[in-house]
């Protein structure tokens, strides 16, 4: 009997969760229904996606009329400047503090590890790859070798055997660790020795945090390689006219970054990434956080541009087949390089070589490599590509635990983001403090850099279904939203209405609280015209619990390519759902009630458009300060982020502008998700001090943390 039991109450349970499924599925407005949206989960890529194949098909028309010398010179300065303005402000140069920390000693050649300070206590370990043979007093031929996303940075075995094999040329070799790789693991765990991130969300996670301090991943990354340079020079064995640089994959990054900027690089050679941006975008996506630089696209730049920023300066693109990143951009970017050379009458100075496997190393490629070096650096030889014996882990390893966390007290670049993030808070104290100028400046700022667009035009909503309940109806629409896309939303009304509506948003979506007994429902019995709408990347029109972190990183970084923001681009949305309420004649005021990651959506919808008249905040982040000032934030919060927000505004500002309308916000958290933190005074001041100046102390009610059960009371307040 017991057995029995629990086989009955089993197949009890499997019932109820496949008729929960089925009632969940029951709201849904496109999904098996309208064919012509069957690709409606991609939509917020696809949006963003569109917009920068706009601003590349622009740019791709301003390269298509060079013709002279003159006009390729031109447009170089106007790169040359771009990437300076994006890719910065750097930092000015300070003592490189530069230790040889141990010499290793080995037949044909000796390395020397080095530690050097990019910026002040901001340690890069490195290693020197000296060759024997060099006369006394002559100068040598050196590359720099850039390591790809490999835990263990230039140590791993490719990059190690392409290293000895140039040094087996009579090259002088000098490789350093980029931030978050090899020695230099920001998130390591001292009893396992390994970053307890994912490799690539070593950036990622705090290339996210930069973004919104108005910095970048990149910048960081960029500087250390420029220091490097720096160092080099003052080496007596380095011959300044005959530098290199070169590396694979992320390496292929870093090098094509510091070589457009830092003319003291002669001959660059990047591996496995230039491709273009439209190739990109319709293949793998923008990657980590490095690879994207904000506003890059809709600045007028694409992937060639750092190349054709150095012309006549030698460059070879090392490419393959099946690569990750698309084969077909990197032969459309050979081809608009070539233009340049040829105007410089240089074109023996240019070239691509490609072998016919995936995203990898090969001797072909290699081999190509080394003769380029060979040629352009003026150190001839035999190019073939030779075996080598490897370094030990123990010979390979400069500090003496191995890792900086442990042997040093290093900077990281969440430590040099957060001093920032510091440094942005006062002023925004300072400007905070000018009541009469200050919310202006805030609501005209946010508009620009979440990259807001005022609805153009009304759309007429699409009916495509309607529920009967006891007593209200539930309909289902969409309207087109910014772009090619469209917004599947459910319109809930009373049997007896009381003239208002409230507009619901959940990062579940539309159909988060919708059934019988949950939260919506308590509204319409109340009187209320409740719109629940899927905002753009959630519900029907969003990836769901399947996305994994790369895909909400993908999005997210696709926005910040076109200077533009997830959350500016909902906020619009809000506002065309705005709109669809307020054509209602029987509608006389409009509520707005958001969750969690939504909040920072209705902030913005609200602060941009007054005809929301009361907030309700549910579990809200309290600020992008404390996602800045915490070094393991929640990513969930991450479509929220606008990049450079620090320098103009927070989400307490916009919830100050919405004074004297009435708020309530409850459970505010901070971007760890605590809800007992230290600065949730400072957020909750700002907001406090606004609607006390403006006499409408009444009209503001924070609430902390509470239980679903009692959040009724405090509606039922909220509402009166």
């Amino acid at each position: 009997m017991p057995f029995l039991f629990m086989v009955l109450a089993l197949l009890a349970y499997r019932t109820a969760v496949a008729q929960h499924k089925l009632n969940k599925n029951q709201y849904d407005v496109l999904t098996g229904k309208w064919l012509h949206f069957s690709d409606a989960p991609n939509s917020l890529y696809q949006h963003l996606s569109a917009q920068s194949y706009e601003y590349l098909t622009e740019r791709s028309g301003k390269i298509a009329t060079l013709t002279t010398l003159a006009d390729w010179k031109e447009w170089q300065r106007f790169v040359r400047e771009t990437l300076l303005d994006i890719m910065g402000p750097f930092p000015e140069k300070t003592p490189l503090n530069a230790k040889i920390v141990k010499v290793i000693e080995k037949d044909g050649y000796k390395v020397e590890h080095i530690v050097y300070e990019s910026r002040p206590k901001f340690y890069v370990t490195s290693s020197l790859f000296i060759p024997d043979g060099l006369k006394r007093g002559a100068k040598a031929p050196v590359v720099i070798y850039c390591s790809g996303h490999s835990a263990t940075g230039y140590r791993s075995e490719t990059y190690q055997h392409v290293i000895l094999n140039l040094v087996k040329k009579g090259f002088i070799v000098f490789a350093f660790d980029p931030v978050g790789q090899g020695e230099r693991l920001e998130y390591n765990d001292p009893k396992t020795g390994k970053s307890i991130a994912l490799l690539t969300e070593e950036h990622s996670y705090s290339g996210a945090q930069a973004f919104i301090t108005g910095a970048s991943q990149a910048s960081y990354m960029i500087w250390d390689g420029i220091r490097a340079v720096d160092y080099l020079l003052t080496r007596k064995e380095i011959d300044s006219e005959r530098i290199g640089m070169t590396g694979r994959s992320g390496g292929g990054t870093q090098s094509a970054y510091i070589a457009a900027i830092d003319p003291r690089i002669y001959a660059v050679a990047p591996e496995n990434y230039l491709t273009t941006f439209t190739r990109l975008l319709q293949t793998k996506g923008p990657q980590d956080a490095e690879q994207n630089l904000f506003n890059v696209v809709q600045r007028g730049i694409d992937q060639p541009d750092f190349l054709l920023a150095r012309a006549p300066k030698p460059a070879l693109m090392i490419t393959t087949s099946r690569d990750i990143f698309s084969i077909q951009g990197s032969k459309e970017s050979t081809k608009e390089v070539s233009r340049i050379y040829k105007a410089y009458d240089k074109p023996e100075n240019f070239s691509m070589v490609t072998d016919d496997t995936v995203h990898a190393s090969t001797r072909k490629n290699r081999e190509a490599m080394y003769a380029f070096f060979q040629k352009h650096l003026n150190n001839p030889g035999s190019a073939k590509d030779e075996e080598v014996i490897l370094l030990s882990d123990e010979e390979i390893q400069v500090t003496k635990t191995g890792q900086l966390s442990t042997s040093l007290e290093s900077e990281t670049v969440f430590s040099l983001n957060r001093t920032i993030g510091e440094q942005l808070e006062a002023k925004l104290q300072s400007s905070r403090n000018n009541l009469g100028a200050h919310p202006p400046k805030v609501l005209d700022a946010a508009k620009k850099l979440s990259g807001y667009r005022e609805p153009a035009e009304e759309q007429e909503p699409v009916l495509t279904g309607r529920f009967q309940k006891a007593d209200y109806v539930v309909e289902q629409y969409f309207i087109k939203g910014e772009g090619a896309y469209v917004i599947p939303y459910l319109l809930m009304k009373p049997a007896h209405p009381n003239r208002k509506a409230l507009l619901y948003l959940h990062p579940s979506g539309k159909s988060a609280e919708a059934f019988p007994g949950e939260e919506i429902e308590w509204f319409v019995r109340k009187g209320f015209t409740v719109l629940a709408p899927d905002m753009l990347g959630t519900g029907e029109i969003g990836q769901g619990s399947a996305q994994s972190p790369r895909t909400y990183l993908l999005n997210w970084f696709a926005s910040t390519l076109i200077a533009r923001s997830i959350v500016g681009v909902q906020a619009g949305d809000v506002a065309r759902l705005l709109a669809v309420l307020k054509e209602d004649n029987d509608i006389d005021e409009v509520y707005g009630l958001a969750h969690k990651e939504m909040t920072s959506v209705l902030l913005h919808a609200a602060a941009f458009n007054k005809e929301i008249t009361r907030i309700a905040l549910i579990e809200p982040l309290s600020s992008y300060r404390s996602i800045v000032m915490n070094r393991f934030y929640q990513p969930r919060f991450i479509h929220s982020f606008v990049p450079g927000a620090l320098k103009a505004y927070d989400l307490p500002d916009l919830a100050a502008s919405l004074a004297p309308r009435k708020l309530m916000v409850v459970g505010m958290i901070d971007g760890a998700g605590n809800s007992n933190f230290s600065g949730v005074e400072t957020d909750q001041l700002v907001i406090r001090t606004a609607y006390t100046e403006g006499k409408a102390e009444d009209n503001l009610v924070i609430i902390p943390q509470q239980s679903a059960e009692t959040l009724p009371d405090f509606y039922e307040a909220w509402i009166k």
